[in-house]
């Protein structure tokens, strides 16, 4: 484990298989595929919610090292694989190699979900 300036430990995080790496408390996030979210029926029809907007969901495929307070750092909360909530406008996208990942700060993540 690595150690802080005031010598407490941090969880190391594993290390991601994306060719992005996040800095401070931001994550990669890949998101859920709307067959993913179950919002698509079983002949493969999608389902608008048009009444109200959801929160995104996605997997998170990377994460960064965590932010320093007070000369400490303070490790991300979430882990690579952990399926999560985000903010609907809390997320910048990126597009690697054709495929679409969103950086979103450790503060938009709404939710672990199981």
């Amino acid at each position: 484990m690595a150690k802080t300036k005031k010598g407490s430990s941090v969880k190391k995080v594993a290390v991601s298989r994306v060719p992005i790496q996040p800095l401070h408390d931001r994550v990669v996030i890949k998101p859920l595929s709307p067959e993913e979210m179950g919002t698509t029926s079983a002949f493969g029809i999608i389902i608008p919610d048009t009444s109200k907007e959801k929160p995104e969901q996605g997997t998170v495929v990377a994460v960064g090292p965590g932010k320093y307070e007070e000369g400490m750092r303070i490790p991300v909360s979430v882990s690579i694989g952990d399926r999560v909530m985000f903010s609907k406008y809390g997320y910048d996208e990126v597009k690697i190699n054709g495929v679409e990942y969103y950086v979103v700060s450790e503060s938009n993540i709404l939710a672990i979900l199981n």
